[in-house]
């Protein structure tokens, strides 16, 4: 019996054409949490440009952020950190100077502020317009923000550059779910190993857990959940990890999916 679901946010709960959260999934997530099930964020977003979930965010009982560096749950509106995987100065250092070689830019996560590193146009670009976050600083000096520990990085390099980078960094992972950057993180941080932690802390079996996912960073949390589902829209190497490949976020890919297992009924089906 599934107990708990995991969702990604951009293209998977929130449209990339609306950057809104369709009706049919937010009916669908108060038909759930009616009857117990719990409810949790698994995004690479950083907690802190997680601002698209204002529709539903009554209803949320976790997130696993940045990709499961930065992992907690809500306990009567206070925070329980699960969490917290910071990536060695050295690596930081190494991806700072591969983009500088390379003259492209980084979004910089550490645990309290964002700041890009060598800034170009193509961060709005994709940031603002693409996954309508506007709340990052593009002034933040980049010097404050290496003061702290580090969560995630975020280059925007292609994917032959990335794997060239990820050759000489032993103590991270990255994750791709944009054709434009990678996310990369310490090697104990991925979606995946964020849900073992928080099933852990939770008390659910992985078989009591269902993820649904689009992108790159998705494919860990798809593995590992009991059921993974694919979005209609998501990258063709999800949908093959897969249990289950529903329709698009903007064709009641989510519904579809819940109705589909049983979790939730059709109402629009006749007797």
């Amino acid at each position: 019996m599934i107990k708990a679901l995991f969702f990604d946010i951009d293209g998977t709960l929130v449209s990339f054409r609306t950057h809104e959260i369709p009706e049919s999934t937010v009916n669908a997530l108060e038909e759930v949490k009616k009857q117990g099930l719990k409810v949790y964020i698994s995004t690479g977003r950083p907690l802190s440009i997680i601002t698209n979930l204002g529709q539903i965010q009554h209803l949320i009982d976790g997130y696993i952020t940045t990709n499961g560096a930065y992992c907690f749950v809500d306990r009567n509106g206070k925070r329980e950190i699960i969490c917290c995987h910071d990536i060695p100065q050295t690596d930081v250092c190494q991806i700072l100077d591969a983009a500088k070689k390379w003259d492209r830019p980084v979004v910089v996560v550490g645990t309290k502020d964002i700041a890009i590193f060598n800034y170009k146009d193509i961060v709005d670009d994709v940031f603002c317009k693409k996954l309508g976050v506007t709340n990052i600083d593009y002034h933040k000096p980049i010097e404050e923000v290496l003061k702290q520990p580090i969560l995630q990085l975020t280059p925007f390099i292609s994917s032959a550059q990335e794997e060239e980078l990820m050759r000489g960094i032993k103590q991270c992972t990255s994750g791709r779910w944009c054709d434009d950057f990678t996310d990369i993180t310490n090697i104990k941080a991925d979606k995946g190993q964020g849900l073992l932690a928080l099933a852990a802390h939770e008390g659910l079996r992985l078989s009591e857990t269902m993820a649904f996912g689009d992108g790159g960073n998705d494919l860990s949390i798809i593995q590992q959940a009991g059921i993974g589902v694919a979005m209609g829209n998501g990258r063709e190497n999800i949908k093959e990890e897969a249990d289950y490949v529903t329709t698009s976020v903007d064709d009641n890919g989510i519904r579809n999916a819940l109705i589909a297992h049983g979790i939730i009924k059709d109402d629009q089906k006749k007797d």
